[in-house]
This record gives structure tokens, C-alpha cells and sequence, in this order.
């Protein structure tokens, strides 16, 4: 699949739809467009097609970093640590992210949804918005009568095949520090400590686009095209009406509607190229102001990440589990070591009592996971990363000059602001007391640079200044929203414009308590339903 599916003259470069990026949610919104017969579909991917073979082994994820199916993205330094540029990984191929990330199906709290309810209307509200999960899930595993999940959707969503004996130990020690263990990770409060529920379907990473894409790419009125960068939007007066695209496909024409599924980063980025923003950075930038918005590109989150790394007196971990016969049974059966997603079990935790969700998240990795597993672990080890889930501190994205080709400047503002570094230490200081439990204790030897083991405060948050790292999570730079300055209104649309839409986590009002991916392909469940009522109803400009 891919490649340009028809080009037989300019007539069949006109679309009804034209969705821009191939990710979680341009995956959903392909697919679920497609099925009216009537209307024609164009999804535009700049990255190869996904047939890479190491983006189906679950464990070999990192190994897809920083390769073709990378946007390879790098922050500016960051003052709160130390002035280093962090590494941002972002898919790059068909299924974006859900290609190359770890697989972790995670809704994230009650209160996450509650908070977009109160920015963009009841609507978005968790009791309206929870059964856009349930459409879009395919639960695998064994689950009591009255599961969470959905069961026939296009994902599919199962328990890990083969968790390594290590997370059943760190399962032990939450139960020992008196944390609740969980049923059902992805119910309306997720306080506790589960293993991972993962997209895989027999052992083998299931993305969006093997869930969505692949079942409609039959379809004589969707057209995929990859390796097709889209460089502005197309418009006339107020109105969007295409899309620019470097190389042989030229300018696509969209009858209805252009809607921009490029991520946190891609979203802002053809904006603002496309003079939508903020009317000083676009001159700044040498771009000309079509629409004046300015929170294009701001409000910028991301989940921020310390690695507490020991090493693991007995060659029991996942280092290196790439052998032959684990290759062999992960071929065969899919089974073994293999269908790990390394981040096998998590613990959602409070720094303090009065909050009314968790702040912090604990993601138990069998093996050392250092400098995002870019260099393959030589010792045995155990991870606990701990995850800042709703930091105080916001950044922004913004344009390098008025060529897509000059990557964006990201700026995610880590530790900026608030009460953010203070938390982050307390969610380490529950990690060690984990780690410190008859459960744990027995599989551990010592710290494993670059954490420094148990030390005081001061030299602790320098070791977090030192080395954090994101997880891979960027929302917020295309807010939703009921008030006036929001870049997209409550439908998604931006505002200002005509025949535009963004439909991606840039929409997000403020980060989840949990994992983008899942709330991702949700919101793009519920965008193709409000695009298809939108359509039988007058166009107006917001």
C-alpha cells in the first residue's frame, strides 16, 4: 500500500477531502471518510509506506528511531536542563507515531476529558466523549463481562503475551506500598497499577494504519500518496481550497474540506507557512498574514521523563533477548521476549493526597532504557520511569523561515514554570520505594548511570536537570476551544478560515494523564463524525 493509487490527469487531482499527514489520526479519518462511496479521499503522508519489517517486532521500536521513518526532530536547549536540545522522535510512514512508538494503550483520567469539556463544551466532556474509545478498540484479551473496552473496532488491544517475570515483580511491590491494583487500567480513574494493555494483534504491533488504513486502501475513491511533503494550503479569499505538495503531485484540489492530521509539530507548522498565526512571528518569519491567530503554535505540552536505571544481579532482563531462537519464536508463534513493548506495566500515582487524579505515572521497564534506547543495553537492568503528567510549564512551536523544508523551532518549556521539578522528584522518591520492596530489592544491585542511586534533594534534581528526557508526547499547539482566541473551535475548524480543520493531539486543550495515542484516534473518531454532519449543513466561516 502506497504510493500515488490513481493519477490518470488533473481531474483526478480533485478531492472532496484532503487529509494532510498519516498518523493516528489521519489514519481514522482516511478510513472512516472513505466509507461514503460518494465522496472522494486524498490522505497525503510525506514519509515512506510501512514496510519496514522491525516496525512489527514490538520490542525493536528504538531501532526505528532516527531512521527514515523518523521526523528526527530537536528542541532548542532548554534552560530548566542545563541548556541541552532534546531528541523528539515522531513517525514518520504511514501510522506516524503508532508506527515507531511503544504500543501502550492508555486513556488517561476522567478529569483529562472533564478539563477539555470545560475548554470546548460538554461535548468533550468524558461521559460524551468515552464511547469514541470504544468504537475505535478491538479487546483481544480475557476481560469480565462488563470491560471497558470496545470489542469491534478496527484496533486491536490485548494484554502482553509474554510479560518478563520482572513485572510481575514490580506489580508485587505496588501491591506491597499499598497503591490499588487495577482491573481495568482504562477505566474513568485510572489510580493504581496495571500491566500495559498494547496495540498488538498474535504478538506483533498493530498500528493505525494496519487497524484503519490497510482494510480501506481497496477503496476506488481513497487515494494514498507517500512521499508527498505538503509545503502550504491553497485558498481562495477565506477559503481553503487545496493543498501545495513538492514533486509530481502538484497542487491537490479539495472541494469540502482540507483537514491537517500532521501532529503537534506539522499542524502549526503548515499554518503558520500558510500565514495563519501570529501576525508578528509570520513577519518575523518572512511569511505573509493571511489570518491573525496567535495561539498558533503556543501552549505547547509534552510529558517529561526521568529514567531511574539498576542494574540486576542475574541475567533475566531484556538485554539482549535479540537472539536467534527468541527471533525464531517471535516468527513462528509470536511469542518470546520479542513482544515485549519494554514498557510493561505502569503505576499511576499522587504527589499529593488533596489531587483529584494522579500527577505522576511509574512505567516498569525490564531492561536499562537510557538515552531512548538508541544504544542497545550491554548490562542486565530494570527501569522505572517517572513521568511529570500534567507539568505547570507550556512552550511553543514556531517557524525556522517561510520554507517547510527548515525544520520548526521547538521549544517545550520543560520546568519552566510551577511546581513542575518538585513533583518530578517526588514521583523518583516513589520509584526508589518501589525499588526498595522485598519484591524488587531481590533483582537489583546498585544503580545503573545515569541515575545516581538514593541521594539528597539538591544533587538529585541536578541528575533530573542532567538527563530527562521526553516521552514522546506533544499536544496543545492547535488548541480547541469556546472562546474567541482558540485556533479551532469546538468542530475542529480553524477559525478565520473556510473548508479547514485540524484533527490531531495539536487540538488538545490541555495534556492528558496517560498516552496520546489512544485519545488521538479517539478525537478522530468523533472529527469524522462532526466532518460528515458538517457536510449536509450551509459552510460558514468561524
Amino acid at each position: 500500500m502506497g504510493g500515488v493509487v490513481r493519477r490518470a490527469g488533473t481531474a483526478e487531482r480533485a478531492y472532496d477531502y484532503i487529509v494532510v499527514g498519516a498518523g493516528s489520526a489521519g489514519c481514522v479519518l482516511a478510513a472512516r471518510l472513505s466509507e461514503d462511496p460518494g465522496v472522494r479521499v486524498a490522505l497525503v503522508e510525506s514519509g515512506p509506506r510501512d514496510r519496514n519489517p522491525g516496525i512489527r517486532v514490538p520490542a525493536a521500536f528504538p531501532r526505528l528511531f532516527k531512521t527514515a521513518y523518523d521526523w528526527d526532530f530537536t528542541t532548542v536547549g532548554q534552560e530548566a536542563l542545563g541548556g541541552r536540545a532534546l531528541y523528539w522522535p515522531r513517525g514518520h510512514t504511514l501510522g506516524g507515531s503508532s508506527s515507531i512508538n511503544a504500543m501502550m494503550w492508555v486513556r488517561g483520567h476522567r478529569a483529562d476529558y472533564d478539563a477539555w469539556g470545560e475548554a470546548a463544551g460538554p461535548a468533550w466532556a468524558y461521559d460524551a466523549f468515552v464511547r469514541y474509545f470504544r468504537r475505535a478498540e478491538r479487546w483481544t484479551g480475557p476481560a469480565p463481562q462488563d470491560s471497558v473496552y470496545g470489542t469491534r473496532g478496527p484496533l486491536w488491544i490485548s494484554p502482553l503475551r509474554d510479560p518478563s517475570p520482572l513485572t510481575l515483580a514490580f506489580l508485587a511491590a505496588c501491591h506491597d506500598r499499598g497503591l490499588t491494583g487495577l482491573r481495568e487500567l482504562n477505566g474513568p480513574d485510572h489510580s493504581g497499577y496495571a500491566t500495559t494493555p498494547v496495540n498488538q494483534r498474535d504478538g506483533r504491533r498493530w498500528s493505525a494504519a494496519d487497524g484503519y488504513l490497510r482494510p480501506a486502501a481497496h477503496r476506488p475513491n481513497l487515494d494514498v500518496l507517500t512521499r508527498t511533503r505538503v509545503h502550504g494550503l491553497e485558498f481562495e479569499g477565506r477559503r481553503v481550497t487545496g493543498v501545495r505538495t513538492q514533486g509530481a503531485a502538484g497542487t491537490l484540489t479539495a472541494r469540502r474540506e482540507v483537514i491537517l492530521s500532521a501532529g503537534a509539530i506539522g499542524s502549526p507548522q503548515l499554518l503558520m507557512l500558510s500565514g495563519i498565526g501570529d501576525p508578528e512571528h509570520l513577519r518575523q518569519a518572512g511569511v505573509e498574514v493571511r489570518v491573525v491567530s496567535r495561539d498558533v503554535g503556543r501552549h505547547l505540552q509534552d510529558h517529561l521523563a526521568y529514567a531511574v536505571t539498576v542494574r540486576c544481579p542475574r541475567p533475566v532482563t531484556l538485554t539482549g533477548a535479540d537472539t536467534l531462537p527468541n527471533l525464531g519464536r517471535f516468527l513462528l508463534r509470536g511469542r518470546g521476549p520479542l513482544t515485549s513493548n519494554l514498557a510493561e506495566a505502569v503505576a499511576f500515582v499522587r504527589t499529593r493526597p488533596d489531587l483529584v487524579a494522579p500527577d505522576i505515572e511509574l512505567v516498569f521497564a525490564p531492561v536499562p532504557f537510557v538515552g531512548h534506547g538508541l544504544t542497545p543495553p550491554t548490562e542486565h537492568g530494570l527501569t522505572v520511569g517517572v513521568v511529570l503528567l500534567q507539568p505547570d510549564g507550556e512552550g511553543r512551536v514556531e517557524l525556522a523561515g517561510p520554507s517547510a523544508a527548515a525544520p520548526p523551532r521547538i521549544d517545550p518549556g520543560y520546568l519552566s514554570a510551577g511546581d513542575d521539578l518538585r513533583r518530578l522528584l517526588v514521583g523518583v522518591r516513589r520509584a526508589e520505594q518501589l525499588l526498595a520492596t522485598p519484591a524488587l530489592a531481590e533483582h537489583t544491585s546498585g544503580p545503573l548511570a545515569p541515575y545516581p542511586g538514593v541521594v539528597d534533594d539538591e544533587t538529585l534534581a541536578a541528575a533530573v536537570r542532567a538527563s530527562a528526557e521526553s516521552l514522546y508526547h506533544p499536544v496543545g499547539t492547535c488548541r480547541m476551544g469556546a472562546d474567541a482566541g482558540s485556533v479551532t473551535d469546538p468542530r475542529l475548524r480553524v477559525r478565520g478560515t473556510e473548508g479547514l480543520r485540524v484533527v490531531d493531539a495539536s487540538v488538545m486543550p490541555r495534556i492528558t494523564r496517560g498516552h496520546t495515542h489512544a485519545p488521538t484516534v479517539a478525537l478522530a473518531e468523533k472529527a469524522a463524525e462532526l466532518i460528515r454532519q458538517d457536510a449536509t449543513r450551509p459552510s460558514r466561516s468561524t
